[in-house]
């Protein structure tokens, strides 16, 4: 029986005495995904490498070339995912009803929200860690995909490209440690609410 399953193991990628952290066939790119997010979130972009995504998903060193090329190409797919997640973040938030201060508001604490849970994966959709985006089509139409979503809501695309101007750069200030809204004494948590208040003072003048 320990023969089979390391037999199996070696066929996954995954190392001898790994099955019971392993995953089945077919799960391995959704694992190494896991992974990646967990290092990203928890260490740090610089711990996430190939390898220590493999250490970390209880899988051979081998295993991530399978679904991704390099690292970069690690990179970009977590991105893509990101900005799929803060895209559907927006759309949820957009259903609100009320003035249209009140749905900017609404969509920037939901923006906020996504930064403050994911503060280094939002760093890195939006940060130089990915110098060559002009050779990933996908990951340019994923962040165009932001703006047109706000614009949408807002039935207005100069609108929407304003807002996420003003909503993504409060961000980036904070995540920075440049302005504190106080997230310094009581974490990132306050941010949405701070956020909301904010944009709607800014905002609130159209209506």
């Amino acid at each position: 029986m320990s023969n089979e399953r390391d037999q199996a193991a070696t066929s996954t990628g995954m190392p001898k005495g790994a099955g019971a952290r392993g995953y089945h066939h077919g799960d391995l790119r959704n694992g190494l995904l896991d992974a990646a997010r967990t290092i990203l979130e928890e260490e740090s972009l610089a711990a996430l490498t190939l390898r220590a995504v493999a250490r970390k998903a209880g899988v051979s060193h081998a295993a991530p070339y399978r679904h991704f090329p390099n690292h970069e190409a690690l990179l970009v797919e977590l991105s893509i995912e990101g900005f799929d997640e803060l895209r559907e973040a927006i759309a949820e938030a957009a259903k609100a009803q009320g003035t249209e201060s009140d749905k900017i508001a609404t969509i920037g604490a939901a923006y906020m929200r996504f930064v403050a849970q994911r503060p280094a994966l939002a760093r890195l959709m939006f940060g130089g860690q990915l110098p060559n985006r002009d050779q990933f089509p996908t990951l340019g139409l994923k962040a165009d995909s932001i703006g047109t979503e706000i614009g949408n809501a807002l039935h207005d695309s100069a609108l929407g490209m304003a807002v996420w101007s003003a909503m993504h750069g409060l961000a980036m200030l904070v995540l920075e440690n440049v302005i504190d809204l106080g997230q310094r004494r009581s974490g990132l948590h306050v941010l949405p609410a701070r956020a909301e208040i904010i944009l709607r003072s800014l905002f609130s003048t159209r209506e």
